[in-house]
């Protein structure tokens, strides 16, 4: 169909849809098309189509008097259909413009959002006619003023964050005190309820899985009665995914995004986006057609040199997009900015990051998007972090991204679990790990922050299912429980799953009081999974990707021991955040500092003696460690000197009980003030955590730290118990 529509040259200088208060300019960036058609659709869902008379540098433009925010359109794009050759144009596939500001709807599942035809021996190479415009969300023209009342970032140091990996959806989907009408929303996670939940814990960040429109609905999973729940399947990296949105489509997703944003800042909590820059949600050669394929496949994907019709895939998820291109880098570096400078956001978790760096084959550190991103004024001051490895040879790069980048640490996850399950390990890996992992970042002029320290994420078991589970029990997923991890690290305490015996349930208890004592008082950024502070189970699925049910989202219905773990995990992150000894700007040293004779920090055996040949012991499970708050060499961030407390950490991750005994040697042997100090008993993860009755020791005094648990003792600087 086609009406009058005064069509102007407009400009390419801004790609995508932008609305000036008079009308709108449309660009879309396709170096390999012969023609590009731009579609509006009305209430009716009836199409016009405007072929796009202008072309400069590959980008074709015009300018549309009157269309104004809210109008629904799309593209259709001509080219040559030679998959052979990476060009897969078919103007009878309706195509999401890859820098539109919001998207209307899902995908509809079905042949005709493919591009080629279903059946044939070699059926990708089969051009298939079916229009695909009724099965394709449109894109949606949105003006882009906002009131926010003075919002700034609340730039919150590194050495002082705290993270919450948290799924927008799932995080309210059954949360009480949030109205019906908000739950599962971005305005459910601005509403007050949920932001006194995210305040009582202590969280300064919380880490969104991905926002961006995804593909929600693969066919495969539909036919299954599943969907795309955690959405790592990106469509578009500007519009915020309507299914989160309590304000319905036409683009009002956008201000409720930029609401939430506004209400998590005013409470000084900051926003974290996990992105997936790495693939798209088209998939291989056999995926769909819904955006970039159509618009230019040759161009924005990496496809296999001399054999074109297929995709190279560092993922796993059947394609890997084109960083070498300086459009993709366009695309994505456009994408942040805007994230950053018309969201608000204050920072990214990266997705597959090794994937980021491929520029041939080889990950490379000083590849040209982190180059960019290092000189990009408005890049270089945010939070980055990268998820360190992909499923490409030489993909596992923990400890070696560059400056500016922290990463999520894989070998802090798997040293603690290690140890905790009472595997033999060198417990000099243990050590490198719970004092900011200096093996990995220093070398490269990081500082501890670098290290993103978690036990559990969203991608493997919960915290509770990591102490009740040996295997991993995916058979809801369809996939007869061949997918997910199957190497995790976890111990069931006994028992498979659930159990009724008291003994195992205290143990599971115990252990997960272990793990989040470890992480929160480890250096460097702890990141805790969304529901670990109240004991949330899956039942011991570890790859929860598709279930968009109570299966995945958050139980706000507590029984008796999952409201004292929440206790306890507030009161732990207090001690962390009122103690600047846990959150150092630097590394220790453990050497003696201005002349006092006294140590930063000190490693002991289970007999009081500095450690030595047990740091390669692969049998020793026990270790005790002196954090010297009075020596702390470097100043807070305003410059100022950090006095604090002094701690003993006393590790037991033997099987049996045994007794611990207080360091002599914490002082210089002419200072006898060490050796009067009264060490208050703070934590035991044995019983119920923080101790209510206050018990003190003094140096020959023995400690009893029962098997598989860990004791924590207070010298306070003035000296008081």
């Amino acid at each position: 169909m086609t009406t009058q529509q005064l069509q102007l040259p407009g400009t390419a200088n801004h790609l995508g849809a932008t609305w000036d208060g008079s009308g709108t300019n449309f660009a879309l960036f396709s170096e390999n098309a012969t023609a590009v058609e731009l579609c509006f659709f009305d209430e009716k869902g009836e199409e016009s189509r405007y072929k796009l008379a202008e072309v400069y540098n590959f980008v074709w433009h015009g300018y549309f008097p009157g269309i104004r925010p809210g109008q629904r359109y799309g593209y259709r794009v001509h080219g040559p259909f030679d998959p052979e050759h990476g060009h897969r144009f078919n103007p009878n596939k309706l195509l999401i413009d890859p820098y539109a500001l919001a998207i209307d709807g899902n995908v509809t599942p079905g042949q005709s959002i493919f591009g080629y035809e279903w059946g044939d021996s070699d059926e990708d190479l089969s051009c298939n006619s079916i229009d695909s415009a009724e099965a394709v969300p449109k894109c949606v023209v949105v003006d882009t003023s906002f009131d926010w009342e003075g919002d700034t970032h609340p730039k919150t140091p590194w050495n002082q964050t705290i993270i919450y990996e948290v799924h927008v959806k799932g995080f309210t989907q059954r949360h009480p005190k949030v109205p019906k009408a908000l739950r599962g929303t971005y305005a459910g996670l601005g509403h007050p309820a949920a932001i006194k939940h995210l305040k009582s814990i202590g969280i300064t960040a919380v880490e969104l899985m991905p926002i961006h429109h995804f593909h929600a609905t693969p066919g495969y999973l539909v036919s299954k009665g599943l969907s795309n729940y955690w959405g790592y399947d990106s469509l578009n990296y500007f519009a915020p995914h309507p299914n989160y949105s309590a304000s319905g489509m036409g683009g009002e997703q956008v201000n409720e995004f930029k609401a939430m944003v506004r209400s998590l800042h005013a409470a000084g909590i900051e926003v974290i986006l996990d992105v997936v820059y790495n693939h798209t949600g088209e998939g291989n050669h056999m995926g769909p057609t819904l955006s970039f394929r159509g618009i230019d496949n040759a161009a924005y994907y990496r496809l296999v040199e001399g054999n074109e019709r297929y995709y190279m895939d560092f993922t796993g998820c059947g394609n890997s997009l084109r960083m070498s291109h300086p459009q993709v880098l366009k695309l994505i570096m456009d994408s942040l900015r805007y994230w950053v400078q018309e969201m608000h956001v204050d920072g990214f978790r990266f997705d597959l990051a090794s994937a980021l760096a491929r520029e041939l084959f080889e990950v490379g550190t000083l590849a040209t998007f982190f180059d960019i991103i290092h000189q990009d004024p408005v890049l270089s001051r945010v939070k980055l972090i990268a998820e360190p490895w992909d499923v490409g040879d030489g993909g596992y790069q923990v400890g070696k991204f560059p400056l500016l980048w922290s990463e999520w640490n894989g070998k802090y996850r798997d040293t603690v679990r290690d140890f905790w399950r009472g595997e033999d390990s060198a417990l000099g890996e243990f050590a490198a790990r719970l004092t900011g992992s200096s093996d990995l970042y220093e070398h490269t002029g990081r500082r501890p922050h670098a290290s993103i320290n978690f036990i559990t994420a969203h991608d493997g078991f919960t915290l509770r299912d990591l102490v009740s589970y040996n295997e991993k029990h995916n058979e809801a997923n369809g996939e007869d429980n061949r997918d997910g991890e199957d190497h995790n690290r976890s111990w069931n305490c006994g028992a498979e799953g659930t159990t009724n015996e008291p003994e195992i349930q205290s143990l599971r208890l115990q252990q997960q009081r272990n793990f989040l004592a470890t992480l929160m008082l480890s250096q460097g950024v702890p990141m805790l999974l969304a529901g670990d502070e109240m004991g949330r189970s899956q039942r011991g699925n570890n790859n929860t990707y598709c279930h968009d049910n109570e299966l995945s989202w958050l139980n706000w219905e507590l029984e008796k021991d999952e409201k004292e773990l929440l206790r306890y995990t507030q009161k732990l992150i207090k001690l962390v955040k009122d103690h600047p000894i846990f959150r150092r700007r630097e590394w220790f040293y453990g050497r003696q500092i201005h002349g006092s004779g006294i140590r930063d920090i000190g490693w002991f055996n289970v007999d009081g003696i500095a450690m030595s040949d047990e740091w390669t012991a692969g049998y020793v499970r026990t270790l005790t460690v002196f954090l010297n708050g009075e020596e702390i060499a470097t100043p807070d961030h305003r410059g100022e000197q950090v006095i604090d407390d002094s701690f003993l950490l006393m590790f037991n991750a033997h099987y049996e009980t045994l007794e611990f005994s207080i360091p002599e040697r914490l002082r210089d042997p002419e200072n006898a003030d060490w050796a009067s100090r009264k060490w208050r008993l703070l934590i035991d993860t044995k019983s119920e955590g923080f101790v209510k009755r206050r018990k003190t020791y003094k140096k020959s005094d023995k400690i009893p730290v029962a098997a598989r648990s860990a004791i924590i003792l207070l010298s306070r600087l003035d000296r008081t118990i």
